[in-house]
């Protein structure tokens, strides 16, 4: 980036990684210099939590209000009934209205560790495009608004362009969230002055569509700005784990478990992940970045504790610390463990290690735990696992046991 960006809000993105690109990078940076802009980023309503993947869309609404500015959280009660074709090879399964109601009641309690919400000039409005969507009256919309898009101008776009390409079918109900989306930029912006609408990069498309379209047809300023997308050292996209999606809600992953995954990430993304993830200065998170050898797990503590502490609270990433630190340094139980609890019925006359491992969540399927055991990766109370058909009965249930995948993934499993 040649450009270098005066203003506080921008200024800080760039330091830290988080532009990739930007509709009028200098006219930006110049509109937040002369005061409070209000931008907005949308999130469909597909699961009932958000995941790691949408940390960085979440961390740079909190940057924009803490650099004085209003962010506008857009949850996509509308859009999601249509489904965002971007990056995907095939249709999203189409949810019922109750479904996505049930998943807007999971994600909103992320929102609030992150951002202010209320009546204040820079408290963000919790914003439901099903508000406007819901209401379309269609040959109108299409007359209104269709009109500013063209069919050459749609076929061009990467999310539509890659998908023709490779021969997959893009329906017609997709071919219209790119309008859905831009015409929420357009209501965000006449009715709350909304001038910037942020997002990944996969939604370059239809982020300056939505620019495009407020200017068309409020002859007003908007602009667009997309970060890049964020992988590991080993390549793969972030949100994702070995045992899949690495989520934000409590009840779907515990805070131990949170913090344990980012005390595991690679050396390499020490530093990138402490610019993204948390708001320790720069220089700070680029010293802890080139840490060396055992150093560099004092870094990765640090990372842990503190993105933890933006999600979960300061009290939530200490005890996972002082467990983990049970766990490993003292070979204790420690009381924060991901835990199995059965119940009489799921025990019945006994139950054999391998299911323990997979119901625990320590491995995928009863054939990978008993690959698990034969490689001698498996450890029950510390004590490693040599008999995949060890059965476990109520007797040895009387207190809770410590079940080892590797080194480093621990599970607790007890009677309730």
């Amino acid at each position: 980036m040649t450009y270098r960006p005066k203003s506080e809000f921008l200024h800080e993105l760039s330091s830290r990684g988080f532009i990739a690109d930007c509709t009028n990078l200098q006219e930006l940076d110049e509109r937040l210099c002369k005061g409070v802009v209000t931008g907005y980023i949308g999130f469909d309503l597909t699961a009932t939590s958000l995941h790691i993947g949408n940390l960085v869309q979440i961390m740079l609404l909190r940057w924009l209000q803490k650099t004085g500015h209003r962010p506008i959280t857009l949850m996509g009660g509308g859009t999601t009934k249509v489904g965002d074709p971007s990056g995907k090879d095939e249709m999203r399964k189409i949810l019922s209205v109750e479904q996505i109601n049930h998943n807007a009641d999971g994600i909103r309690q992320v929102f609030s560790r992150y951002i202010s919400y209320g009546d204040g000039p820079l408290d963000s409005p919790l914003v439901n495009n099903a508000e406007w969507l819901d209401q379309l009256k269609y040959i109108d919309f299409l007359r209104d608004i269709g009109k500013h898009f063209t069919i050459n101008r749609l076929m061009a776009f990467e999310s539509v362009k890659s998908r023709l390409d490779r021969e997959q079918p893009l329906s017609f109900i997709e071919f219209n969230y790119m309008l859905l989306q831009s015409y929420d930029f357009l209501e965000l912006h006449r009715r709350y002055d909304c001038r910037l609408q942020m997002g990944g990069s996969d939604q370059w498309g239809n982020i300056v569509s939505g620019a495009d379209l407020v200017r068309r047809m409020d002859g007003e300023d908007a602009f667009g700005l997309t970060t890049p997308l964020v992988t590991r050292a080993d390549g793969k996209k972030m949100g994702k784990s070995a045992e899949g999606a690495v989520w934000l809600n409590a009840d779907m992953m515990s805070p131990y478990a949170f913090w344990q995954w980012w005390r595991n990430v690679a050396d390499a993304d020490v530093g990138k992940f402490l610019k993204l993830f948390t708001e320790l200065p720069v220089e700070e998170c680029d010293r802890l970045g080139a840490l060396q050898g055992a150093e560099i797990n004092d870094a990765k503590v640090t990372l842990a504790a503190e993105v933890t502490t933006l999600l979960h609270g300061a009290e939530a990433a200490t005890a996972a610390e002082a467990t983990a630190r049970e766990v490993f340094e003292k070979g204790g139980v420690g009381d924060d463990l991901p835990t199995l609890t059965l119940s009489q019925a799921d025990l019945g006359s006994g139950i054999s290690v391998v299911q323990l491992i997979v119901k625990s969540g320590l491995a995928g399927s009863g054939k990978e735990a008993k690959r698990l055991i034969a490689e001698n990766g498996a450890r029950l109370d510390d004590v490693p696992l040599t008999d995949a058909g060890l059965m476990i009965d109520a007797a040895a249930l009387s207190r809770p046991l410590k079940l080892s995948a590797g080194k480093k993934r621990h599970a607790l499993v007890q009677l309730g």
